[in-house]
């Protein structure tokens, strides 16, 4: 049986954040600058992301409980799985989870499976950082990621400088 598929948008400081959801399950969660339509059914599992994603922006949550159900490569929710071991407040380098999810030579593939998490903030990948400590690639764009790490308490990383 195919799952039904509900969307809504919160509005943020920094954006929308465009959530789908089954009957059970949170999907995707992004950043846009565009809402997307809400569909007329909210089943409880949105209304509860939308709770939650307030207060996170209201500063009154640190963790979120979810059922959550990212679409993905093994590899890629092994790495979404390890990102949310980095607690709030906290960051982690790409080699720290590369090293905690299949070893050092994984980097690059752990860099290209965070930039793939389908529910951002929630599975924090806004919370990995260069191993020098500086800000570095972002879906939702580094302006995002920065703020999200200040609103976090932690202290304003270098920026990745860009050439092009």
């Amino acid at each position: 049986m195919l799952a039904n598929f509900y969307t809504s948008s919160l509005h943020t400081p920094i954006g929308y954040l465009n959530i789908t959801t089954t009957d059970t399950h949170l999907v995707s969660c992004l950043f846009s600058d565009v809402a997307y339509p809400t569909t007329a059914e909210q089943p409880v599992i949105m209304q509860q992301t939308i709770a939650q994603l307030t207060d996170y922006f209201a500063g009154k949550r640190k963790e979120f409980d979810l059922p959550l159900q990212p679409e993905g490569t093994d590899f890629q929710k092994k790495v979404w799985g390890q990102l949310n071991t980095i607690a709030f407040g906290k960051t982690a380098s790409y080699m720290d989870v590369a090293k905690a999810v299949s070893g050092e030579k994984a980097i690059r593939a752990v860099g290209a499976a965070n930039g793939r998490n389908p529910i951002c903030l929630i599975v924090p990948c806004h919370r990995v950082i260069g191993s020098d400590g500086s800000l570095t690639g972002y879906a939702g764009g580094l302006w995002r990621k920065e703020w999200l790490l200040n609103h976090e308490g932690i202290k304003q990383p270098a920026r990745q400088l860009t050439f092009f």
